[in-house]
């Protein structure tokens, strides 16, 4: 169980966090970085929620959603893959491809590239898909270099794919989407 009564700790001013093995390190360390981005995503994944009002289905997604990028945050802030911890699992990832297969199935193909926009709701979901794809590379960098949990990035790489889908499915399933129209700037 979780217990914080001090939030305030003064441990980080001189720029340095702890890691959850104890692990003093700087905050802007590629594993801080990562699963700092995560909490990033999370939070847009809130104000995302703030759109789907009525819409239960979308809700409880997203909730699980952001339960499973907690358990991600927490897969990431210890280091290695070995151990008695709290890892993200290839179940995860499945139910996201089931989601995102089912929302999809109802959705017309795309015949053009679709820009960051239509909905509140599809523009949030552009810009929490854009804020995953950013923690993906971070943890693909931080990979390259330290033991990390491939089902972790398997899971953004997922989730940016769900987020895509579910962007269409706020857009009336495609019917309102905002096209690219190539070279219209000209």
């Amino acid at each position: 169980m979780v217990k914080l009564d001090v939030i305030t700790t003064r441990g980080g001013d001189a720029g340095e966090t702890s890691l959850g093995d104890g692990t003093r390190v700087r905050k802007d360390a590629l594993r801080v970085a990562a699963y700092g981005t995560v909490d990033e995503a999370n939070a847009v994944l809130g104000l995302l929620r703030l759109h789907l009002q009525g819409d239960r289905a979308g809700d409880a997604m997203l909730a699980r959603i952001q339960n499973d990028l907690f358990d991600l945050g927490a897969d990431l802030c210890v280091p290695g893959t070995g151990g008695d911890r709290l890892r993200v699992s290839d179940a995860q990832c499945l139910r996201l491809e089931a989601e995102l297969a089912e929302m999809n199935a109802v959705i017309p193909p795309l015949r053009s590239f679709v820009l960051p926009g239509g909905s509140a709701g599809a523009a949030y979901a552009h810009l929490a898909r854009t804020v995953v794809r950013r923690a993906e590379r971070e943890v693909v960098a931080l990979a390259a270099e330290d033991a990390v949990n491939q089902a972790v990035i398997r899971y953004l790489n997922r989730l940016s794919d769900h987020l895509f889908v579910l962007s269409r499915r706020l857009n009336g399933n495609g019917a309102e989407d905002v096209v690219w129209t190539p070279g219209a700037g000209r």
